[in-house]
């Protein structure tokens, strides 16, 4: 027999690299940058006619029912006074009677 001339067959790097290295799943999709649940809270309220205690950043405590709202005010009607436009940025917190 002749010792002819054999090729050696091997994997080449890339293929090697490709099985020792587990694949990554694509990267997960970001969150959205709204989810609306403040949107979804508002109307829910508003819907109710839920009475709500709005607590001003100056300490200031109001007492109404949300009667609408925009991206950056709410009107609240009251009973022991006139009805109010508040700017969102004013309001500290909020939370149900």
């Amino acid at each position: 027999m002749e010792g002819g001339n054999r090729k050696l067959i091997r994997p080449s790097l890339t293929e090697l690299k490709d099985q020792m290295i587990p694949r990554r799943s694509p990267k997960k999709a970001t969150p959205p940058d709204q989810t609306n649940a403040e949107n979804f809270y508002y109307m829910k309220q508003m819907q109710s006619k839920t009475p709500m205690v709005i607590v001003l950043k100056d300490g200031e405590t109001l007492h109404g029912i949300i009667e609408w709202y925009d991206k950056g005010s709410l009107k609240v009607n009251r009973e022991e006074g006139p009805n109010l436009l508040i700017f969102k940025q004013n309001i500290k917190y909020m939370h149900k009677v």
